[in-house]
């Protein structure tokens, strides 16, 4: 995917969102080629020095969720700063009028108030909850159920994740919206309000994957299983040299070549004929995981990594390494992953790694997208969409309206 050359070239959006969900959308998009104009108070928004940071207090987090985009800061609260934030939403052109936002309470960025600038406007609005209350990823994911059944069977608190997950899949829905809505608009002229909350894509993502019937079903929560995967067989297994993998045998296939490797046909094989089982169905494999495991784990604590690897591979098991994240960096350091970049903090020059678009168009990920700075594309974006001429600008930041960086 040259830069050149990128699918959504030509499209443009302006983003008026913080934290993780929206500004997840608005990057997807803009590694995609859409040109994003992000728009933050004077001074940076709520994330902008959140966590992790550099040193020196520079965000990682806000600097790479909010790569490739322009950044545009405004004063919102004065009457000129909503004056110039809503015709940049409202701007005429084809390819312009596409909103994304996180804003609650500002009556001058209703849908009402800009759709009366501009008819067919597509204006995605990310929630917390459908009522417009707020929520993050953390409270909703407590919600849903996830913490009562993760971790150790003989756990008896909530165990939260640190990954905002439904974050990430909003923000993925966030783009999925946009482009839907543009679609039909190519179509039908029609402009477009849409509204995702968060906890609705959670719900979603639970429902879908069949757990709550589950638990209507059976009336009890579904049982913690610490590190075995639920409904098949997975588990950990530690080796001679104290590292730990991660093996899956979900298809009779997998379940063969595990059984192979391992040497353990016969066994399993006496095993299935005294417990009158049947091991190539992975319900199976899951009510007896502790037995299955049990006979897997001599194999795998008699071998280092290296050979367990090897192994492994060879048998065509599926299987993963676990790992810390800084062993992903010194993977990155010699060029494992193509999918990662290395980009400089604007303001201390701190090395930061970031991610290109997972999309690969004809084997290409594309560029990982200009590293931000807030405040630097001020100037260019009011000349370039507004027509605004250098003395009104001036004006402008002389009144302290706008600050470039």
């Amino acid at each position: 995917m040259p830069g050149t050359d990128r699918p959504l070239e030509g499209m443009h959006v302006v983003e008026c969102a913080s934290f993780v969900a929206g500004p997840t959308g608005g990057m997807t998009l803009a590694q995609l080629g859409a040109d994003v104009v992000r728009i933050d108070p004077v001074g940076g928004g709520s994330d902008h020095l959140r966590w992790p940071v550099a040193r020196d207090g520079e965000s990682y987090y806000w600097a790479s969720l909010n790569k490739g985009k322009r950044s545009v800061a405004v004063d919102m609260r004065s009457d000129e700063g909503r004056e110039l934030v809503t015709a940049l939403i409202a701007a005429p052109g084809e390819d312009r009028g596409v909103l994304i936002d996180n804003v609650v309470g500002r009556r001058w960025m209703s849908h009402e108030a800009l759709e009366a600038k501009r008819p067919d406007l597509i204006h995605l609005r990310v929630q917390g909850y459908p009522d417009g209350r707020p929520a993050v990823d953390y409270t909703v994911n407590a919600e849903v159920g996830i913490p009562q059944i993760t971790g150790t069977e003989e756990g008896g608190a909530p165990v939260n994740h640190v990954l905002p997950a439904w974050d990430l899949v909003t923000g993925l829905s966030v783009s999925t919206g946009v482009l839907a809505a543009l679609h039909k608009r190519a179509r039908t002229g029609e402009g477009a309000f849409i509204e995702l909350a968060l906890s609705d894509v959670a719900l979603a993502g639970v429902a879908n994957l069949g757990w709550l019937s589950e638990a209507e079903e059976r009336g009890h929560e579904r049982p913690r299983h610490g590190n075995h995967v639920y409904g098949s067989f997975g588990v950990d297994f530690a080796t001679s040299d104290g590292q730990r993998v991660m093996v899956v045998a979900l298809t009779e296939g997998q379940w063969s070549a595990l059984r192979k490797v391992t040497g353990t046909e016969e066994v399993f094989a006496a095993l299935e004929a005294a417990l009158d089982a049947d091991f190539t169905q992975e319900s199976e494999r899951y009510r007896l995981r502790e037995t299955i495991a049990a006979i897997l784990r001599p194999w795998f604590s008699a071998r280092d990594l290296k050979q367990v690897s090897d192994e492994l591979d060879a048998a065509r098991v599926l299987w993963g390494r676990y790992q810390g994240m800084t062993d992903v960096v010194a993977a990155h350091r010699t060029g494992t992953h193509p999918i990662l970049a290395d980009m400089a903090l604007p303001g201390s020059g701190a090395a930061a790694i970031t991610a290109r678009s997972p999309l690969r168009f004809d084997g290409e990920h594309g560029p990982a997208g200009r590293v931000p700075l807030l405040g630097r594309d001020t100037e260019e974006v009011l000349a370039e969409i507004l027509g605004l001429g250098q003395a009104e600008i001036g004006g402008l930041r002389q009144r302290g309206v706008i600050a470039t960086s």
